[in-house]
């Protein structure tokens, strides 16, 4: 979690200590979030799988600048927010998603056990990674985000043969030197990627709540979305190559 440069000099009460832990307690709530989620795929519900999925989503989103608010770090010294947020986003980001991808009889049955060995592995390696993030907040190679991928399999359900080598794929490019835009940090157009996030989030939404049942425009705004998530950099950094 990231900190002010400045130390805060203001005296800790006992009380901004209390609201310091409550947020490592939110942030541990989505590992409980995480486990519903997982109770939900055994029973292949996933349209309520992908909603405790979204909700795990959120709490992420918030408990990073409410640590920075609350002056986490120096009130609760001997909690780290930073393993803490790394646990969980473990189990939400990977874990769970390589259950529901292994098990959704999407794939392959002889290689969905394989695959989902090696998503859960490369994610493990790609999260104690200390490279995983470039100087410009990019994140470095696929970014281990398994419940975008799972989400984008559900939706689009492929043929088997087709999901089998796109999961294959994307364990490949965890390590493999290309950027991925992170939605918030990255400064470059943060406008534009805030603005597309937002839409992807109520497109999400309304995907899950009619169980993947939705038309073509639907399908097509997220995959633009992902798109520009995924490949904005890269043409940019092409487009800059091309002028000089």
């Amino acid at each position: 979690m990231d900190q002010t440069s400045e130390p805060d000099s203001t005296p800790a009460t006992s009380r901004m200590r209390t609201a310091a832990f409550a947020v490592h307690i939110f942030t541990a709530l989505g590992a409980g979030i995480a486990l519903l989620a997982m109770l939900e795929a055994v029973r292949e519900h996933w349209a309520s799988m992908f909603g405790w999925l979204g909700v795990a989503l959120i709490i992420d989103a918030i408990d990073g600048p409410l640590a920075r608010k609350l002056d986490v770090e120096r009130l609760q010294p001997n909690w780290s927010g930073e393993v803490l947020d790394l646990v969980v986003d473990f189990v939400t980001y990977v874990f769970v998603p390589a259950y529901a991808i292994a098990t959704s009889r999407l794939l392959l049955p002889v290689a969905a056990p394989i695959l989902g060995v090696g998503i859960v592995v490369s994610g493990a390696l790609y999260f104690a990674d200390r490279r995983m993030k470039a100087s410009d907040n990019h994140f470095r190679g696929f970014p281990a985000l398994w419940n975008a991928a799972a989400f984008y399999l559900f939706l689009l359900h492929p043929p088997p043969i087709l999901s089998t080598l796109g999961i294959a794929v994307l364990i490949a490019l965890t390590f493999a030197p290309f950027h991925v835009l992170h939605p918030v940090r990255v400064v470059r157009l943060r406008w534009l990627t805030l603005w597309l996030v937002a839409a992807w989030a109520v497109l999400a939404m309304y995907t899950i709540a009619y169980d993947f049942n939705v038309g073509a425009p639907i399908v097509f705004g997220l995959c633009a979305i992902a798109a520009y998530i995924v490949g904005s950099d890269a043409v940019i950094r092409q487009i800059k190559s091309f002028r000089a």
